[in-house]
């Protein structure tokens, strides 16, 4: 029989491509995995921060130092300068300030009112089973589409249409309704909703305008308001649907069994397990809102002008002016930092609720 091979000696040295790739312990990481994780993540925080990087250092140049090219370096490739703050600032303080306010106030507004008429939209489909009949729903566009055409080409005042409409409507659905057996679900309900997202805004910007116009509410912070509500609101319903429906039914039926209402239950106990898909469902319709630019554009002038078009303002008859580009979107994306910030710590910490069966 040959020799059996003699095992290493647990005082040998192990191999160099062992001491680098295997791990010391089951939670920590070994040396050479550790420097290509940690490396690749520092490429990729360059890559994302540099524009941000870019943006800030191209607010502090005077308009020879960017007409010059790709300098990066402050004090080394050119000096800074405080032109560009002082001319959005000094100079044009009031239009600055102006605009800035009004993004404040209608992304800001328009966020709350999304987030707050989407949850509960949301938690409805989610809990509760709806059957509409598909023949009430087309007699209802029918007669807001009459309505539309009377004020439209017949001149008839829009609020006498519409309320002709409606009594129709309630009319007709009572003495067709029962009659009717097509009904929809709340799949379909749901499905409808998030279509409204996938529709561009350039399709409709135009209806829209023109209704603003008819009621005085062009160049306003109502417009805009409900506008951007109304656009971000198939978003909320969509994610928060996911998040409610994760919650464990069986905490809502113990809240009503002890006396609590539907309502009281939705926002005690139900909004609470799902605060993290509520913190990030209110940053992402934030960002959008506040990022709004077509229909911002359409819709202001001067009164309620939002940052995103004063930013487009400056490409001028002389050209873009990057210097004063550059000072709005630095001052435009801190209150996002600040937000992201904010409601990350919420998202983090409570990322699994509601996904274990209590």
């Amino acid at each position: 029989m040959s020799p059996r091979p003699a095992a290493p000696s647990p005082t040998a040295p192990r191999p160099l491509a062992a001491r680098l790739f295997e791990p010391p312990g089951i939670s920590r990481m070994a040396p050479g995995t550790l420097v290509v994780v940690y490396g690749l993540l520092l490429i990729w925080t360059a890559f994302v921060l540099f524009p941000i990087y870019w943006v800030l250092i191209t607010s502090f140049k005077l308009p020879i130092d960017v007409n010059r090219g790709p300098v990066y370096l402050p004090w080394i490739d050119f000096t800074p300068s405080l032109h560009a703050w002082r001319e959005l600032f000094v100079f044009d303080y009031a239009d600055t300030l102006k605009a800035y306010a009004n993004s404040l106030i209608i992304a800001l507004l328009a966020t709350a009112l999304a987030v707050a008429v989407g949850s509960m939209a949301a938690y409805a489909l989610a809990r509760m089973e709806y059957r509409p009949k598909f023949g009430v729903i087309v007699l209802f566009v029918v007669a807001m589409a009459a309505a539309f055409a009377a004020a439209g080409f017949a001149g008839v005042d829009w609020r006498l249409a519409v309320a002709a409409a409606l009594a129709v409507f309630v009319l007709a659905a009572r003495a067709i309704g029962p009659r009717l057996r097509l009904t929809l679900g709340n799949g379909d309900i749901l499905f409808w909703i998030i279509s409204q997202r996938i529709l561009a805004p350039i399709v409709v910007v135009v209806p829209i305008y023109m209704m603003f116009q008819s009621v005085g509410l062009l160049d306003t912070h109502l417009a805009l308001i409900l506008t951007y509500a109304v656009v971000n609101l198939p978003i909320v319903v969509w994610l928060m649907y996911d998040f409610f429906v994760s919650v464990p039914i069986d905490l809502e039926e113990s809240a009503q069994l002890d006396g609590a209402s539907r309502l009281r239950t939705f926002w005690e106990i139900v909004l609470p397990l799902a605060r993290p898909g509520l913190a990030a469902t209110t940053l992402l319709v934030m960002i959008l809102a506040w990022n709004e630019y077509l229909l911002a554009l359409f819709l202001t002038n001067a009164e309620a002008q939002t940052m995103p078009v004063l930013v487009s303002a400056q490409n001028t008859t002389r050209g873009p002016q990057w210097w004063n580009m550059s000072v709005l979107i630095v001052v435009m994306i801190a209150p996002v930092i600040v937000i992201a910030a904010i409601l990350q710590k919420h998202i983090a910490r409570g990322l699994l609720v509601g996904a274990v069966k209590g």
